[in-house]
């Protein structure tokens, strides 16, 4: 069972945050989660990493994938150096002609591949701007895929 997970990239790092992403991932691995997909420039992404690679001591058979929002081609170089992090890294073809949106099209490939999706999503985040964050166009996305989602912002 895959997971993915996406979030704003700055979020309010707290205990408790970090207590229920721990659980929530604990709970899913109970589950048979096995897979759990990243992307990348977040806080939330960060943060999910660490609490999985912590997990990933006492369930070895559990796997990070990295989903690679540019670099389609990469040298064996970078990939040895991702997979000291990972167990494995991928591009989507869906992405080759996604341009600046590349990120966006990653987090739908990594929804639309997982069983449940955690996210640090906060609706006030960007009341600033006339545009949506990454993490709202995602969210609704995984809401009109009914996906099974767990945030954890509220």
């Amino acid at each position: 069972m895959k997971i993915c997970f996406i979030g704003h990239r700055t979020i309010d790092k707290n205990e408790r945050l970090i207590l229920s992403l721990r659980r929530t991932v604990q709970t899913l691995i109970s589950k048979g989660a096995d897979t759990f997909l990243f992307g990348s420039m977040s806080e939330f992404d960060t943060l999910s990493w660490e609490v999985v690679t912590e997990l990933k001591k006492d369930h070895p058979f559990i796997k990070r994938v990295y989903v690679r929002s540019s670099f389609q081609h990469i040298n064996t170089s970078y990939e040895n150096y991702l997979l000291q992090s990972y167990e494995e890294t991928y591009y989507p073809p869906k992405l080759k002609n996604a341009g600046k949106y590349s990120y966006v099209e990653r987090n739908y490939e990594m929804i639309d591949n997982s069983a449940y999706c955690i996210f640090y999503y906060n609706e006030n985040y960007c009341p600033t701007t006339k545009r949506n964050s990454g993490t709202k166009t995602a969210y609704e996305y995984a809401l009109k895929k009914k996906k099974n989602i767990i945030n954890l912002f509220t």
